[in-house]
């Protein structure tokens, strides 16, 4: 079986989110590509399960983390997008639809300033539970007063949960990390819910928003680049007006604090309770290879 591996949401090459793609030649069972995915040890790794399904170039996708299978990531949806593309289709379309557990995804081509953009629309988004300050304070290791308390610290999903965390600053956001005991503790009410912090304040002046997601019980300590909980993002900033507007067009930095510098682009819009999420970023093949 033939595998790639992809650089997501990456700038240059060895930075960004890392993705394995295996194309099935033949069925194989769900044990064994968790222990592919579990092998690679990438954040997540894909299975293109058929060729495409009728005329829309529609592909099964399947998304496991080192240790289950998730409905939907980001980075690996852009990244087996292109993968499908150039490796498999071959053509310069502009569309590409993925049918995860979590529905139908699609991914278009788009350029800007002749550098190639790949975008997902992400599901309409769900907003779930409000948590305490002190509770998520003491959960990522830091001060009540790290956290900027004029926003909610709220569950979303939009298609995968995450809690999200608005902080004050940078030097906030370097020094958090997660507190395991009190984690486990807390998932166990409320099941497995990655951490997902940000700020305003940012490394690089041209981008608007740092962040960092933390997902210790899918065997993911710190993720690089994180698609799906940067939708959640988009849907919070437009719902709560956070850079004052119902509407988004900004650059999200991630990754800094571990050595992978990555750079999301999100687009949104909330209108009459509806809301238009798209998570952009660029892809770069790193690696072809074969699976004995």
């Amino acid at each position: 079986m033939e595998y790639y591996i992809v650089d997501v949401f990456a700038e240059k090459k060895y930075s960004g989110n890392q993705l394995a793609v295996v194309k099935l030649t033949k069925s194989i069972s769900d044990i064994e590509m968790q222990k592919i995915a579990n092998e690679f040890h990438f954040s997540e790794t894909t299975f293109i399960l058929s060729n495409h399904i009728k005329d829309n170039y529609e592909y099964n996708v399947r998304i496991f983390t080192p240790q289950s299978e998730v409905p939907f990531a980001g980075h690996p949806t852009l990244g087996t997008a292109f993968v499908i593309r150039n490796e498999i289709i071959k053509e310069n379309i502009e569309e590409v639809i993925l049918k995860l557990k979590v529905g139908r995804i699609p991914v278009t081509f788009k350029y800007n300033d002749n550098e190639e953009i790949l975008w997902m629309k992400q599901i309409e988004p769900e907003f779930g539970n409000i948590y305490d300050i002190t509770d998520i304070s003491k959960m990522i290791n830091i001060q009540e007063n790290d956290i900027d308390n004029k926003y909610p610290i709220q569950e979303i999903s939009t298609g995968m949960p995450f809690i999200i965390i608005p902080l004050k600053n940078l030097k906030a956001v370097r020094k958090a990390s997660t507190n395991i005991p009190l984690y486990k503790s807390f998932l166990n009410v409320n099941t497995q819910k990655p951490l997902f912090i940000f700020s305003s304040e940012t490394y690089n002046k041209n981008n608007h928003i740092n962040c960092r997601m933390f997902a210790d019980l899918f065997g993911i300590p710190e993720d690089p680049a994180t698609g799906s909980a940067n939708g959640c993002l988009a849907a919070y900033l437009v719902k709560y007006k956070y850079f004052k507007t119902n509407k988004i067009n900004i650059k999200v930095e991630q990754g800094y604090e571990i050595g992978r510098e990555s750079l999301l682009y999100l687009q949104a819009e909330k209108n009459n309770n509806k809301f238009n999420i798209h998570v952009g970023g660029k892809a770069i093949k790193i690696a072809k290879g074969t699976l004995l």
